[in-house]
């Protein structure tokens, strides 16, 4: 045993090792398996060989075959090696930095390609960011950029998880689960990006649903209640819709009135599954079905039978006619200032290839205050792109 103030050398740890436990050589394992003598033969053959190939004399390439070192030799020679390649990556790092610092020029602080790489973890960069992640698909010649409902959801996040936001959108107001997600934008966001799957967009019954020639309602057949006429406001029919968006109606009729654009009436609100039948087949019979379609929306496919759209017409001297309302001072109002009662341009110009319907500026549909203002503000001009939706100029049968 080594003295404890004496250094081990790799021989003494070697020859101890050795001592201790002596390593048979592969003639001696043969003998021991019961190999044959020809056997034995051909083994040295091989020894032979072996040794020929490498310049060596049989007896040396026998003697280096079977004699095998201890594995915390090849472990320390692991870390010797290990270590002067770290070394050597070194020098070759800081040589780059020399040499970038010598290009940058004495005012400018040295650039560390390392840091570059990896980002700068002491100013709360994340890594993750600053290399860009390779493309999963070997088809892919490089990653893609996300696109905006990837992005829209990466910042929403499932608003769905929230207890608070499930509680009220299963007992609360439209209002109050706008609330709950955080405010319009948060909601919205959440829509748009797919990370609010417990919202459907195709229930009726809800401000946010979204009807249109791929979108029919849930149920087909729905009936809105309570429903109520605007109070104040002219009418040329029955003029019924939801309760709700007929005080708002009332509202901005008295605003418009107020502020000097003119009388605002009503032209048609609320209309049934059945009598939304009869009106599309009156369109089909005048205008044929391909000109129908881009007029009446076949019957579970109207924003009539939600309760949430009205027509409105000029009525300054008498009410015209909806086709009459566009570029009235009334029609100019609506489209500015809509949004400050909840309501919507539904089918503005030259988007029908989104909507599926031509221009309809008498065509008005409620989305509720929050919604609106946001749907304004972001310079939104359908309800598809606002909430994330794909086109829908053509029925899917």
């Amino acid at each position: 045993m080594v003295h404890p103030t004496e250094p081990e050398t790799r021989r003494s740890r070697r020859e101890r090792s050795a001592e201790a436990r002596p390593l048979p050589s592969r003639r001696e394992l043969r003998e021991r398996a019961g190999a044959s003598g020809s056997a034995a033969s051909g083994a040295g053959g091989e020894v032979a060989s072996a040794s020929s190939a490498e310049g060596r004399s049989p007896d040396a390439a026998a003697l280096s075959a079977s004699v095998r070192l201890p594995a915390s030799v090849y472990v320390r020679r692991r870390a010797v090696a290990a270590t002067a390649a770290l070394a050597l990556v070194g020098l070759v790092v800081a040589g780059t930095a020399g040499f970038t610092s010598a290009l940058s020029g004495p005012d400018e602080a040295p650039v560390d390609p390392v840091a570059a790489l990896v980002g700068d973890a002491a100013a709360g960069a994340p890594n993750a960011s600053s290399i860009p992640a390779p493309a999963q698909s070997g088809d892919a010649a490089a990653a893609q950029p996300a696109d905006d409902a990837t992005t829209d959801a990466a910042a929403a996040g499932d608003i769905c998880g929230d207890p608070g936001f499930q509680q009220a959108l299963a007992s609360g107001s439209d209002a109050d689960v706008i609330a709950a997600a955080g405010g319009a934008e948060p909601f919205r966001a959440a829509i748009a990006g797919g990370a609010a799957p417990c919202i459907d967009l195709h229930t009726a019954g809800r401000t946010w649903v979204v009807v249109n020639k791929l979108n029919a309602l849930d149920p087909i057949d729905y009936w809105p209640e309570p429903q109520a006429r605007a109070e104040g406001v002219e009418r040329t029919s029955g003029g019924h819709m939801r309760a709700d968006v007929a005080a708002a109606l009332s509202q901005l009729a008295a605003a418009a009135q107020a502020e000097g654009a003119g009388t605002i009436g009503v032209n048609s609100g609320f209309r049934s599954y059945d009598f939304q039948v009869s009106t599309y087949r009156n369109y089909v019979g005048q205008l044929g079905q391909s000109s129908a379609d881009l007029t009446s929306a076949r019957p579970g496919h109207s924003e009539h039978q939600t309760g949430l759209a009205v027509d409105v017409v000029a009525c300054d001297g008498g009410c015209g006619a909806i086709e009459e309302f566009g570029g009235t001072a009334q029609s100019d109002w609506v489209a500015a200032n809509a949004h400050r009662f909840g309501f919507i341009i539904r089918y503005p110009d030259g988007f029908t290839e989104t909507t599926g319907y031509e221009y309809e500026p008498w065509h008005l549909r409620y989305i509720g205050p929050d919604l609106a203002a946001l749907y304004a503000e972001g310079g939104y001009r359908t309800l598809e792109d606002f909430f994330g939706m794909p086109p829908a100029p053509t029925y899917a049968d």
